[in-house]
C-alpha cells in the first residue's frame, strides 16, 4: 500500500454528505469556528445548497479562495433541491460523486485528507449503492478492499471493532482469529504512525459475558481470541486480554491501554458514544489516504432546526489535519 503523504498546508476535502440532513448546518458552524485558526477545508458540494447556511466561494482548486471570508466550494450540482428532514434518492448520485472526488483529491495530493459528512446508507442503497457504508466504499475507491479498519477515537477512548456493518448474528458467524490479528496489527501501526504513540498498548475484549468465564458462558475466548493474542504477543505487540467487556471501559481500566479491540460494532461504539459523542471521531485505518468523519449520522429529525452540534465534525477536521501533518513529517 502506497501511503499518500501531502505537504501541508493543503486543505482538507470535506464531502457534502446527505444535504437533507444536518450536514449544511454543521459544515457552516465548523467553518465559523475554524476560520480564524484552521485547519482549512474545501467542500465538494452544490454551492446553492451550502449558501443557505454560510457564505461560499466557488473555486476550481481546493486550495483557492480566502477561507477566512467564505467556504471554498468545488461545484457539484444536486439534481433536486434538498428539503431538510426529507432525503431524496434522486440526490444519491451527487452524494456518491462528492465522496469519489474527495478521494481523488487526496490521492493526488491536492487535498491533505478526506473528511466525510454523514450519509444515509439506506438512501444510497435505494439508488444502487452496493457498499454497507462509507468505510467499505473508501477501501474500494483506494484499492484496498478488505483491509479497512474502523476506529472511533476521542480524548477519552479509542475503540476498533473487528466486525463492522453486519448484523450481530453475522458478526458472530464471521468473527475469526485472522480478523482479530489483522485489526490489531493495523491498529498498532496506526497508533504509531498517525497518533504518535511509540509503543502502543492494546486491550482485547472478550465476546461473551465475563469473557466466557473459562468456557462456562461461551468458548470463543479460548478458540478464537486467545490464539490471536498469542500470535500478536509473539510478534512483539503489547497485548492484554481477553477482558470482560463489562469492565473494559470503566474509568480505572481506560488508562491501561491506548486502544481497545472489540469483537463487534456496538461493543465498541456504545461506550465511545456514551462517554464522548461530541468529541468522537470515526477514523478509517488501513487506507493509503487519511479519512475521518463525525461519529454521528444525518439526524434528519432535527435537520433545519438549528439544533445540530458541530463538535464532532470540528474534532474530525482537526484530527484529519493532525494525522496528515504527522504522515507528511514522517
Amino acid at each position: 500500500m502506497n501511503i499518500v503523504a501531502p505537504t501541508p498546508p493543503t486543505r482538507l476535502a470535506l464531502t457534502m454528505g446527505d444535504p437533507a440532513g444536518i450536514c449544511g448546518e454543521i459544515t457552516a458552524a465548523a467553518w465559523r469556528a475554524l476560520r480564524p485558526t484552521g485547519p482549512e477545508f474545501c467542500v465538494i458540494a452544490d454551492p446553492d445548497w451550502l449558501a443557505a447556511y454560510a457564505p461560499v466561494q466557488i473555486v476550481d482548486n481546493p486550495n483557492e479562495g480566502n477561507f477566512n471570508h467564505a467556504i471554498p466550494v468545488l461545484r457539484l450540482e444536486l439534481p433536486q433541491k434538498p428539503t431538510p428532514g426529507h432525503p431524496d434518492p434522486a440526490n444519491a448520485p451527487a452524494i456518491i460523486a462528492s465522496i469519489e472526488r474527495a478521494v481523488r483529491l487526496a490521492q493526488s495530493g491536492a487535498a491533505s485528507a478526506v473528511v466525510t459528512n454523514p450519509i444515509a446508507k439506506s438512501v444510497l442503497q435505494s439508488a444502487g449503492f452496493p457498499h454497507p457504508g462509507h468505510t467499505e466504499f473508501l477501501a474500494a475507491l483506494t484499492g484496498v478492499p478488505g483491509r479497512e479498519i474502523m476506529m472511533l477515537a476521542s480524548p477519552l477512548l479509542r475503540v476498533v471493532p473487528v466486525t463492522i456493518h453486519v448484523s450481530l448474528r453475522t458478526a458472530l458467524d464471521t468473527l475469526t482469529t485472522a480478523g482479530i490479528i489483522a485489526a490489531a496489527r493495523t491498529t498498532h501501526a496506526a497508533l504509531i504512525a498517525d497518533f504518535g504513540i511509540p509503543s502502543p498498548r492494546l486491550a482485547i475484549a472478550g465476546l461473551n459475558p465475563h469473557a466466557g468465564e473459562a468456557g462456562r458462558m461461551g468458548t470463543e475466548e479460548t478458540t478464537l481470541i486467545a490464539p490471536a493474542i498469542a500470535q500478536l504477543r509473539a510478534e512483539g505487540l503489547r497485548i492484554t486480554g481477553p477482558h470482560p467487556p463489562d469492565t473494559l471501559f470503566t474509568e480505572s481500566a481506560r488508562p491501561t491501554y491506548d486502544a481497545a479491540i472489540c469483537m463487534y460494532h456496538d461493543q465498541a461504539l456504545i461506550p465511545l458514544k456514551t462517554l464522548d459523542i461530541s468529541g468522537g471521531v470515526n477514523v478509517t485505518l488501513g487506507l493509503p489516504i487519511v479519512r475521518t468523519s463525525p461519529d454521528h449520522g444525518t439526524a434528519f429529525d432535527i435537520a433545519g432546526l438549528g439544533r445540530a452540534s458541530p463538535a464532532s465534525l470540528i474534532a474530525a477536521l482537526r484530527l484529519a489535519a493532525d494525522i496528515a501533518t504527522k504522515r507528511s513529517s514522517a
